[in-house]
C-alpha cells in the first residue's frame, strides 16, 4: 500500500493515512486503495474493531480539490464518485469502526470520521467542511452523518458558515465522543479498541446493523443527487472564474 499503512494487533486492524507531506490529502490513487482496505477488512473475520487513523501531523486535509479542478470531464468525475464509494465501503463493514483523530480532519476526512461508529480526538484537533468556501456542496453523503450527531441548527451552521470548529466544541455537541491530550491519543484509542474488540462480535455487529439502517435507511432517497448538486456547484464556478 502506497498510501496507507496497515498494522494489526490480535483482532484490531490500524489503517493509518501516510501522505502526511500532503497533509494526507484524499487524491483519486488513495480513495482507491481506501475502498479495496475496506472490502478487505470486511471479509477478515478475525478481526473485531478497525481503527483509521494518519501519520504525521494531521487526520487529512480532505479531498484533493486541485485534482477534481484540473480534471476536464464532469462525465468521468460523475462516473467515479470515489468519495461516496469510500464513505458506503466504511458503513458496510461489519466491524466496529473508530476515527483516531488529530490535527486538521477536514471537508471529505470529516466525512470518513463521521462515517465511523466512534470518533476520539486530540486537544488540537480542528473539524470542518470548507467546501462552501471554494464554492461547492458538500457531498460523500456527508450531510445525513453529521445531522445524524449534531441536529439540524449545528450541521448548517457548521456546513453553511465552512468554519472550523475544536475539539471541545464538538465534543460538547456530540460529533466527537471523547478528547485527549495529543501525546495520549495512540494509548486512548487503543483503550478503546480493545474495550469493543472483547465484546462477542456476533451481537454486536447486529446491533450496529440494526442502528444504522434504523437511521440511514430514508437518507438514499434524499441524497443519491449530492454529487450531481457537486458538479453543478462546480459548473458555476468555473463560470464565475470566466
Amino acid at each position: 500500500m502506497r498510501n496507507f499503512k496497515l498494522k494489526k494487533s490480535k483482532n484490531i486492524t490500524y489503517v493509518s493515512f501516510n501522505r502526511n507531506k500532503a497533509m494526507n490529502a484524499l487524491n483519486s490513487d488513495t480513495l482507491k486503495e481506501l475502498i479495496d482496505i475496506n472490502n478487505k477488512i470486511k471479509k477478515d473475520f478475525k478481526t473485531k474493531v478497525v481503527v483509521y487513523q494518519a501519520n504525521g501531523d494531521n487526520f487529512s486535509a480532505g479531498a484533493d480539490i486541485k485534482e477534481k479542478i484540473k480534471k476536464s470531464s464532469d462525465i468521468e468525475i460523475w462516473k467515479t464518485n470515489l468519495g461516496k464509494e469510500v464513505i458506503e465501503s466504511i458503513l458496510k463493514i461489519d466491524q466496529i469502526t473508530i476515527a483516531s483523530i488529530k490535527g486538521y480532519c477536514l471537508g471529505g476526512a470529516a466525512c470518513i470520521a463521521t462515517a465511523c461508529d466512534f470518533r476520539i480526538a486530540s486537544r488540537n484537533t480542528l473539524i470542518g467542511y470548507p467546501e462552501i468556501n471554494l464554492g461547492m456542496n458538500l457531498n460523500w453523503f456527508g450531510l445525513p452523518l453529521i445531522l445524524r450527531l449534531i441536529g439540524p441548527s449545528k450541521t448548517k451552521k457548521m456546513v453553511i458558515s465552512g468554519d472550523l470548529e475544536n475539539a471541545e466544541t464538538l465534543l460538547e455537541w456530540g460529533l466527537i465522543d471523547q478528547i485527549c491530550e495529543l501525546e495520549n491519543l495512540e494509548k486512548i484509542t487503543t483503550k478503546m479498541a480493545i474495550k469493543y474488540s472483547l465484546k462477542k462480535p456476533i451481537p454486536a455487529q447486529m446491533i450496529k446493523k440494526s442502528i444504522n439502517i434504523l437511521c440511514y435507511q430514508n437518507d438514499q432517497s434524499v441524497m443519491h443527487m449530492d454529487y450531481d448538486q457537486f458538479l453543478l456547484s462546480r459548473e458555476f464556478l468555473k463560470k464565475e472564474k470566466n
